[in-house]
């Protein structure tokens, strides 16, 4: 009977302190974290302490990536990670450089440079024309959709450049212009010096940095889960995925009882 009434108190108490709060909180889940007293209000401040100490004004995580137009790596990274991690966490947390060069070597022949590709000149090709598309375009809101349409595709650059600016309503003959020109030429050596100032050098790609720091934990984070990365290295307040992400964390732990 003993055990029976304290069960029925440890509810009854539990009732009393959801209909207080439920009295105090009447704002939904995602505005819980918005400010110190309504963290208090709905009794999860303890919860978002950290969410409350972040820097308003930080910056965006600056992103990296080192890469090559047909690696396979590079276009499955596109796939799995990186074009959904950008879609979600928007340019205001995630700046993103894209280096399409990779493995390439160059030589100086006359006044130009010759780029030796990893997978062919069909992959020289490709490099060209996304680091014109780069330069030409310049909005990340516009090129990115474009390229990340491009390594989607099958390996034939130019044929998929078209069908990716139609899609993307992309004027594509100054883009080829300057692929097939001394723009291009000039515009794929910068990336080549980009790629060889790296400090450890790149081993493979893809290739990250995160605000110009590369490790192999770092690597293989992005590789697994880049929004992870992002929003865990990330300053300012947290975006809805990154709490979205923590949650999901909380959700799949095994408490003991």
């Amino acid at each position: 009977m003993n055990t029976l009434v304290v069960m029925m108190s440890g509810c009854l108490v539990m009732v009393l302190c959801m209909a207080g709060l439920e009295a105090k909180c009447d704002l939904p889940p995602s505005l819980w974290c918005s400010s110190g007293d309504v963290a208090k209000q709905c009794g999860v401040y303890d919860q978002c302490r950290d969410t409350l100490r972040r820097d308003p004004n930080a910056g965006p995580v600056n992103l990296t990536l080192y890469m090559e137009s047909l690696c396979p790596d590079c276009k499955n990274f596109f796939a799995s990670q990186l074009y959904d991690t950008w879609v979600a966490l928007g340019t205001s947390v995630l700046n993103l450089t894209l280096v399409p060069y990779g493995n390439a070597r160059e030589t100086k022949d006359g006044d130009k440079w010759k780029f030796e590709c990893q997978h062919g000149e069909q992959e020289c090709i490709g490099n060209l024309i996304e680091t014109c598309a780069i330069a030409i375009i310049k909005d990340i809101n516009i090129y990115f959709p474009f390229i990340n349409c491009i390594e989607s595709k099958n390996g034939m650059p130019e044929k998929d450049a078209e069908t990716c600016a139609a899609k993307n309503k992309i004027d594509l003959e100054p883009i080829i212009q300057c692929a097939n020109g001394p723009m291009g030429n000039d515009l794929e050596h910068q990336m080549a010096l980009k790629t060889d100032a790296l400090n450890p050098p790149h081993q493979y790609v893809p290739w990250v940095t995160v605000n110009g720091v590369h490790t192999e934990a770092m690597e293989k984070e992005a590789e697994q889960s880049l929004v992870t990365l992002i929003c865990d290295t990330y300053k300012g307040p947290t975006p809805k995925k990154c709490l979205q992400l923590a949650e999901q964390r909380r959700s799949s732990r095994c408490y003991t009882n």
